[in-house]
C-alpha cells in the first residue's frame, strides 16, 4: 500500500509539472518524466518500499534500478514524515492553473491543446484566471472547486446548454439539486416509433398514419435511439 500511496503522489507531482508548463525547457522535462518514471518503479515493485529502505536508507533506495538521489529523498520524507513537501507546494502553487484545466477538460480541451489554443491567442487563458481565483476561495479547496465545475458540466452537457466558470457561482446554491437530464431511449423499427403493450404482451409499430401494428421481426432488429 506503501508502494501505491508514494507511486500517486509521484504521478501527481508530474501532472502539476505538466499544468505548470515550461517543459520546453530539456531540464524541467527530465524531471517530469523522473516523477512518471519512478511511478511505475514503485507501482510495479514486488517489496514493500519501506522494508527495503529500513536496510540501509537513501543507499538502499538508489540500488533500485531508475531511483535516483532525489527522488530517493522523496521516498525517505514519505516514510518519515507520512507527506511530501515538493507535492504540496506544486499543489498551492499550480491550483488556478489546476482548476482552469479542469473546466476545459470538461469541455473536452485537454491540457496540450489549451497551451497551444493559448499561445495561438484563440484561447485568452487571462480571461479565466479571475473566476477561477474566486470559485477557489468559494468552494475552499481545489477539489471542491472542480467538483463544482463538473457537477455544472453535467448538468448542462445534458440540456445542450453553454457554460462558464461563472456558471458555477450562479447555481452554487442549487449544487446539491442539478442532476443532467435523464437519457431515455425509445425503440424503433425502420425509422417508425414502437410501443409495447402490457396487455398484449406485444410490440407494435406505428406507421405514419397512426396505426398500430403488430411487431412480427426479430427483436434484434428494434433500434434503441437516445431521446433527451
Amino acid at each position: 500500500m506503501i508502494n501505491q500511496k508514494i507511486a500517486k503522489i509521484f504521478n501527481e507531482i508530474a501532472e502539476y509539472l505538466k499544468i505548470k508548463g515550461h517543459l520546453e525547457k530539456e531540464n524541467a522535462a527530465f524531471k517530469l518524466r523522473a516523477y512518471q518514471k519512478a511511478a511505475i518503479i514503485l507501482g510495479n515493485l514486488k517489496d514493500d518500499i519501506s522494508i527495503v529502505y529500513k536496510k540501509d536508507g537513501i543507499n538502499e533506495l538508489k540500488k533500485i534500478a531508475g531511483i535516483g538521489e532525489s527522488i530517493a529523498l522523496k521516498i525517505e520524507e514519505f516514510l518519515k514524515k507520512g507527506k511530501i513537501k515538493y507535492c504540496e507546494e506544486l499543489k498551492e502553487e499550480t491550483a488556478i492553473r489546476q482548476i482552469i484545466t479542469h473546466f476545459f477538460e470538461t469541455k473536452g480541451v485537454s491540457l496540450e491543446e489549451l497551451k497551444k489554443n493559448a499561445k495561438k491567442r484563440k484561447i485568452i487563458y487571462s480571461r479565466f484566471t479571475k473566476p477561477a481565483k474566486q470559485l477557489l476561495e468559494l468552494a475552499g479547496s481545489i477539489e471542491k472547486a472542480k467538483k463544482a465545475i463538473t457537477t455544472v458540466a453535467e448538468w448542462a452537457k445534458s440540456r445542450d446548454l453553454d457554460y462558464a466558470i461563472e456558471t458555477v457561482f450562479k447555481k452554487w446554491l442549487e449544487l446539491g439539486r442539478l442532476k443532467p437530464k435523464e437519457i431515455v431511449k425509445k425503440p424503433f423499427y425502420l425509422n417508425n416509433p414502437m410501443v409495447w403493450s402490457e396487455t398484449k404482451k406485444k410490440w407494435f409499430v406505428i406507421d405514419r398514419y397512426g396505426e398500430w401494428l403488430e411487431f412480427a421481426d426479430k427483436k434484434s432488429e428494434i433500434e434503441w435511439r437516445i431521446v433527451k
